[in-house]
């Protein structure tokens, strides 16, 4: 007898069920804020087996489970209430879009004999998510869980990933049935055709300065490795979208750089000198194309190659000379059969690589105060394992970790490209909590911190020895930097007035040391590593010390020149 024969004949309550079908298609963990919207869904996780992860906020949860769905490629899945509950979850559904991550939000609703009426907390989800996620729905038949849910996983996981959103009132989570199981997903491949790799590889063999550009998601470990081959095997320049390091080891010598805030200089120009880009995965959307800047808008003004899940995206902003649909792991297993013919790296590429590793070399870079962050980053590139994750949300503090950290390997970035504050700490636990044996470290800003700063309470109760250090400016520092470059000294709304951060962490259970010194940093982690605790380092940094290339005062003055200069 098959399980869904024997399910067939076994009735269950709506939230087993529902359940049930998790289970059936691959998850294994669940990031949630409880609620009595879904209780029948909470007694269903009781026997399941699955991990359950609550959380302190539903924006939290909702992070971890992008998180999830970035490491492992599978939906992660976040529960939460109606309401408000789902209203701050919205932040990870929004991250989970832009980054083309898959995740299933689950929310409550009001019972169906209550709707349409602005019953406690009722919410028309459609209306709200219906921008953000890929899907929107809500099973209104206790019979039409299985069906429903193989769906949202389904597209979930399939073509460009992103967010599902399915609404579960009440009621319906407390009724039974005797419908059977679906059958488990899978996710359904895209691969380009013959003549379109044919195309491809001459239009390689012709170019003498090709570019590739990765971005997006629907990639895995083997499709990382097999590109870094094939473009080593090419000699064919890498660089990567805004927060997309991991797709491409630093080390590899074809790599030149990432396109993100305050890019290489020199990288820009490699770029417009480029004969060909193939622009494999990604959108190259505001921040990577340097507030569309990079290409030309319709046509790109050099031949262009776009690799993309979703046929809705190829040319929609830049017109392709050679347009694939496909996902990037199916396009690279396709192109790794009969990869384009080997060359020698010319001494562009080898000048634009020695460009590179200067730029992204914090050994001389000086600012303000004691607490020098490229000591910092230098002594991390020294002593953290190449499997080691690195966590990050949104703030000015991040573009130390962008700019300076080698990342090596697939899977060992997680950062919003959405600029999502507070992303940082739940991805850590999440992050944690599926590789209990790998180093993680999360860096946030103080305003960053303080965005998801509870969930260091969830690191602590489920004992995750993550290590959090928390660039402390004493103000949202990005947001000053723009106010002094429009409107020199004319400071609004960015001062903080902080906590003590260690003292905060201790508060919480976990370990807590402040650092003022740079000097003292490596002593500092080394404590924080043997705690065996959740531990915050907290770094204090002079306010002057706005970017690893300028100061708070040479902005504001630069400024003012060219307001007196406009004035003349």
């Amino acid at each position: 007898m098959t399980t869904s024969d024997s399910s067939a004949r076994s009735p269950r309550l709506g939230g087993h069920l529902l359940v049930d079908q998790l289970r059936l298609h691959g998850a294994d963990h669940v990031f949630c804020v409880p609620g009595e919207s879904y209780l029948a869904v909470l007694d269903g996780l009781v026997d399941s087996g699955m991990q359950v992860t609550v959380c302190r906020q539903e924006g939290g949860a909702a992070m971890m489970a992008d998180a999830y769905g970035k490491l492992t490629g599978r939906p992660g899945i976040c529960m939460v209430t109606r309401g408000p509950g789902a209203s701050n979850a919205m932040a990870g559904v929004h991250i989970a879009s832009q980054d083309s991550t898959p995740m299933i939000l689950l929310v409550g609703q009001v019972e169906r004999g209550m709707l349409e009426r602005e019953a406690f907390q009722e919410m028309d989800y459609k209306a709200v998510f219906g921008t953000q996620a890929k899907w929107v729905a809500q099973i209104d038949q206790v019979e039409r869980i299985p069906e429903m849910m193989a769906r949202a996983f389904h597209v979930a996981a399939s073509g460009r990933p992103g967010p599902v959103v399915l609404a579960l009132p009440e009621d319906m989570l407390t009724d039974s049935t005797d419908a059977p199981d679906a059958r488990p997903m899978t996710p359904l491949g895209i691969h380009p055709s013959p003549e379109q790799l044919q195309a491809m590889r001459q239009m390689l063999d012709k170019a003498r300065q090709p570019v590739f550009i990765l971005g997006g998601g629907a990639w895995d470990e083997e499709a990382v490795l097999s590109l870094e081959r094939i473009a080593g095997r090419h000699a064919a320049a890498v660089c990567v979208e805004f927060r997309r390091q991991m797709l491409f080891s630093t080390r590899h010598d074809c790599f030149i750089g990432d396109l993100g805030l305050g890019a290489n200089p020199d990288l820009l120009d490699y770029l417009r000198q480029a004969d060909l880009i193939v622009l494999l995965g990604g959108r190259l959307p505001e921040v990577p194309s340097q507030s569309y800047t990079l290409l030309g808008i319709p046509q790109a003004g050099t031949p262009l190659i776009h690799v993309h899940p979703d046929s809705a995206e190829l040319n929609r902003v830049y017109q392709a000379d050679l347009a694939i649909n496909s996902t990037p792991r199916d396009f690279v297993r396709a192109l790794a059969q009969d990869p384009p013919a080997p060359r020698q790296a010319g001494p562009a590429l080898q000048a634009m690589r020695q460009s590179y590793l200067r730029w992204s070399d914090p050994s001389g870079i000086r600012v303000p105060g004691a607490l020098q962050m490229g000591r910092i980053m230098a002594h991390l590139a020294d002593t953290l394992p190449a499997h080691a994750i690195l966590c990050n949300g949104a703030g000015n503090y991040a573009t130390w970790v962008h700019r300076f950290h080698p990342f090596q390997r697939y899977g060992t970035q997680l950062a919003p490209t959405s600029g999502s504050m507070g992303y940082g700490l739940p991805a850590a636990v999440a992050a944690k909590r599926l590789q209990p044996d790998t180093p993680v470290l999360c860096f946030a800003g103080d305003g960053c911190f303080m965005m998801h700063g509870q969930e260091f309470a969830t690191a602590v109760q489920y004992g995750l020895p993550i290590v959090v250090i928390v660039i402390d400016n004493g103000m949202y520092g990005t947001i000053r930097m723009h106010q002094e470059r429009q409107y020199p000294g004319r400071e609004s709304a960015t001062a903080l007035r902080n906590p003590d951060f260690a003292a905060l962490a201790q508060a919480y259970g976990g370990w807590g040391e402040t650092v003022l010194d740079s000097e003292e940093f490596p002593a500092a982690l080394e404590r924080a590593q043997a705690s065996g605790l959740p531990a915050l380092i907290h770094c204090l940094l002079d306010p002057q010390a706005i970017s690893p290339s300028t100061t708070l005062d040479a902005i504001r003055t630069r400024a003012e020149q060219a307001r007196r200069s406009d004035s003349l």
